[in-house]
């Protein structure tokens, strides 16, 4: 069992999907369930529909899962197995302030230390802990032992008790930590392999230790993907307009050519250009690179371009608001000068909006526009330029440039023969 576990707090990020895709195509590699969890416990920072937002994108990017389990509905487990480990000894009741913790924060800062927590109420007697009306938090006791992770790309990864530390496993308001929510629904799924991003890194040694504490034997692989850095060289964050999925997206980038492009970078596919469908026959999570992926914007739109070519003319036309197979090879022509949908669609709707002519030409333009509208069907453009040129008597500039405007609304563009190709059955809407 494989799953993918993001928080509806924001926009999906470019890395939440790259984790996505990867863990649906090993699904269907392994042919395992892979599984939605909303991971929902932060009551303050979720934002009412992004659950829903997360799932609808998923659906966009071919991303099939067996089921969609809300962290928050697993509570009653949360607890019941801090109750485990408070009676079996392994966890303990920690009354220290929050004010006291950050003043032991700021002497580890000012001593150049790295700050690990004394383990002050580890070995509190009974009487003490019964008798305390303070608020408290659980902890989980540090691990005797050094912990090693064999992570699928990382490689062999070790973690002294310290680096762990005495952990909360469980908040003054008794809700669970993050670590330990995690832990205790991975076993409840009974997950085999969790893929996700390397920043997580630090919490697998916690998750490894709250599974052996609760006595769980099975062996959880883990595969820890390296982070995407902007054009600076730096992680990609927030104030990153192409790290926000929804974004791409707006900007007409389509799924297949994102996924062909997250799939892509850090990887050695046997060809730039391919669908999940290819990739689920070669994708090899060994092979991902060790090193971080740096985002180009550039390769995404040489991608998206060929993508487009690609695609089939009518569902094509759709992303330019038509449902027509002719426009839809007609703005394959357009992807000489442009490699998103939303700029097909800038150079498409002028064609059938009206025109702004230069004055130089508004006569010529008129003269033009009467001539097109009272002539005959014309299959070829060279029969219906010879006609239009002989019966409005222009020529030259005073011809060419007005019809070029008339017909595609710009005064440069592809050749005219080719836009005529497709545009023909439209002569009497886009000619006003």
């Amino acid at each position: 069992m494989l799953r993918f576990a993001p928080s509806p707090t924001g926009d999906m990020h470019i890395g939440n999907l790259r984790v996505a895709l990867f863990n649906f195509i090993v699904s269907q590699q392994k042919k395992e369930d892979l599984i939605i969890r909303i991971e929902d416990t932060d009551k303050e920072r979720n934002i009412e529909g992004k659950d829903q937002e997360i799932l609808d994108i998923l659906a966009l990017f071919g991303i099939t899962y067996s089921q969609v389990i809300y962290q928050s509905e697993n509570f009653r487990f949360h607890s019941a197995m801090a109750l485990q480990l408070l009676h079996e000894k392994k966890a303990f009741s920690c009354f220290c302030s929050p004010e006291w913790l950050e003043k032991k924060r700021e002497e580890a800062k000012e001593n150049k230390e790295a700050y690990r927590y004394d383990d002050a109420c580890r070995d509190l007697l009974a009487e003490l802990v019964i008798d305390n009306l303070n608020p408290f938090t659980i902890r989980l006791a540090r691990p005797t032992d050094t912990i090693i992770i064999d992570d699928l790309i990382k490689g062999s990864v070790s973690f002294e008790p310290d680096a762990v530390d005495s952990f909360i496993i469980m908040r003054q308001d008794k809700t669970p930590t993050y670590n330990f929510a995690c832990a205790v629904d991975d076993m409840l799924s009974d997950i085999s392999l969790v893929i996700r991003g390397e920043d997580h890194m630090s919490n697998t040694p916690k998750q490894d230790h709250i599974r052996k504490s609760l006595g769980y034997e099975k062996n959880v692989q883990y595969a820890h993907l390296p982070i995407i850095l902007n054009d600076m060289g730096k992680k990609m964050s927030k104030r990153d307009d192409a790290s926000s999925v929804k974004w791409l997206l707006e900007e007409g980038f389509i799924p297949s050519a994102i996924s062909n492009y997250l799939i892509l970078i850090g990887n050695k596919p046997p060809c730039e250009i391919f669908d999940i469908k290819d990739a689920i026959k070669w994708f090899n999570l060994e092979s991902i690179s060790k090193s971080p992926a740096r985002f180009s914007m550039d390769l995404l739109r040489h991608i998206n371009k060929e993508h487009l070519k690609k695609m089939d003319a009518t569902e094509l036309s759709r992303y330019v608001g038509f449902a027509d197979a002719n426009i839809g090879e007609l703005a394959k022509i357009y992807l000489e000068e442009a490699s998103t949908t939303k700029e097909l669609k800038s150079k498409i709707t002028p064609i059938f909006a009206p025109k702004e002519m230069p004055e130089e030409f508004k006569e010529s333009a008129k003269i033009i526009t009467k001539t097109i509208k009272d002539a005959p069907y014309f299959e070829e453009y060279d029969e219906f330029k010879s006609y239009v040129m002989k019966t409005s008597g222009l020529k030259g500039k005073d011809f060419f440039k007005p019809l070029r405007i008339l017909l595609t609304g710009a005064q440069n563009g592809p050749d005219i023969a080719l836009v005529y190709k497709y545009l023909k059955n439209y002569l009497g809407e886009i000619v006003k």
